[in-house]
């Protein structure tokens, strides 16, 4: 998995007030019904964020970090990725996410995403981490009405490569010690991204492992405040 079971997201350099929080469920246009949880600025920036969580699902590092975009003005959906098959409602830590990420499918993201994103308002970025950081990328290459996807160490066997483009920006965020995902496969991505015209930026962090962007990895504390003011000007210059 992409964190521990007791990880928690580091908070904003930006921490306003938050008007509400909570767990909810939506539906795809498939009929698929889903939890998510969705979190509320009492001071909106006008911009709005879609989480894609790693391979556990709505694991309660993504209702936290939820609650940390609305800290930071953002009107925010973390959503669960196994409505499908695993149905909605809460799960322990002794949840087995395997067999479930095995059902899961490209078109099964993007029905739900398209179904947080239509639920938010302005222009709708999504967050990714680990499996949904590339998802968070295909999200935005493919479009989606959306205004931008951005991805912590993204796992990019979980996707294909683009073919078609231009589509929204995309926002790498990569820890140089990561091994899911190679340098030469990140290359190969951005390549693609190059040749179908989608804008894209890079920053890849010296000595960051996979995972880094938790509040108790203590040596990673500036990495993780650095990411946060980069996703912060990635969605402010991307918003008009």
């Amino acid at each position: 998995m992409c964190h521990s079971t007791d990880s928690r997201p580091p908070a904003p350099p930006i921490q306003g007030e938050v008007a509400s929080h909570e767990q909810i469920e939506l539906t795809a246009a498939d009929g698929n019904r889903f939890t998510a949880y969705r979190a509320e600025p009492a001071e909106p920036n006008g911009r709005s964020v879609v989480i894609l969580p790693d391979v556990r699902g709505l694991h309660p590092y993504y209702r936290d970090l939820a609650v940390r975009f609305a800290e930071a003005g953002f009107r925010t959906i973390a959503i669960d990725y196994f409505g499908r098959t695993a149905g909605t409602g809460e799960r322990g830590d002794d949840f087995d996410h395997g067999p479930h990420v095995k059902q899961l499918t490209s078109e099964h993201v993007r029905a739900d995403a398209r179904a947080a994103t239509e639920a938010l308002d302005g222009p709708v970025f999504t967050v990714g981490f680990c499996m949904g950081g590339g998802h968070s990328w295909r999200q935005a290459y493919e479009g989606n009405g959306l205004a931008g996807g951005i991805g912590f160490y993204g796992v990019l066997r979980m996707i294909e490569e683009p073919t078609t483009g231009p589509g929204a920006p995309v926002l790498m965020l990569l820890g140089e010690a990561d091994r899911a995902t190679t340098p030469e496969e990140y290359a190969s991505f951005q390549a693609a991204l190059d040749r179908v015209g989608t804008e894209h930026e890079e920053h890849v962090y010296e000595g960051a492992p996979h995972s880094f962007f938790d509040r108790s990895y203590g040596e990673w504390a500036e990495v993780c405040q650095d990411a946060w003011r980069r996703i912060l000007s990635f969605t402010e210059r991307h918003s008009s």
